[in-house]
């Protein structure tokens, strides 16, 4: 039996760049270009996610650490509770809350300020395998959305799950311009939060 032969090692030199992942490369997308070239599939990579009792300062470091606009809150893995965008951060809901508490800023956490799972509007991913670009811009802008979320329905062998994210910045990047959206509140727990 032979045994393998250890690789040829050598010494880094100073000055080397780390390599940096380059997400939309390639031709860019059109309107009818397939809705999965910009969804990012949960199922090749780790969503980003934190916990209700982190801070909204750790949550915006958390983004930037990422290079992400919202964070999945979870307390029990991979159980999904809501989420959190960078608007969120600063919206006038939350600047509200600081007010009505009398709190610093620095006291309030995700839990505070997240969107529960029960207020996402979601795209079905069966649906989304049929769905173009175009389609998607459309509904973003119908709702008034910077993400879609993308749901894969229960088989008898696997709960339902969140399959992907559609997010506005991704399908600029890869479309090569910007979208327009006017945020619209889609629910009753929306507009008591705009009203409160």
């Amino acid at each position: 039996m032979e045994t393998d032969s250890a690789l040829p090692t050598f010494r880094v030199d100073p000055g080397t760049l780390l390599a940096q992942a380059s997400p939309g490369q390639g031709p860019p997308v059109t309107l009818d270009s397939p809705a999965l070239e910009v969804m990012t599939d949960l199922t090749l990579a780790i969503a980003a996610t934190t916990v209700p009792s982190t801070s909204l300062r750790q949550a915006e470091q958390i983004m930037i650490y990422k290079g992400v606009r919202m964070l999945f809150v979870v307390t029990d893995m991979p159980s999904v509770e809501g989420l959190i965008t960078s608007v969120d951060l600063r919206s006038d809901r939350t600047m509200r809350l600081v007010h009505e508490r009398g709190a610093h800023y620095d006291e309030l956490t995700v839990g505070d300020v997240m969107t529960p799972l029960a207020d996402v509007d979601a795209i079905a991913y069966d649906r989304m395998r049929k769905a173009r670009v175009g389609q998607l811009i459309a509904t973003m802008q119908r709702y008034g959305r910077n993400h879609l979320l993308v749901v894969e329905a229960a088989t008898a062998l696997a709960p339902q799950r969140m399959r992907g994210i559609v997010s506005r910045s991704q399908i600029e990047r890869q479309l090569g311009r910007p979208i327009e959206l006017t945020p619209i509140a889609s629910s009753f727990s929306e507009i008591r939060h705009a009203l409160s």
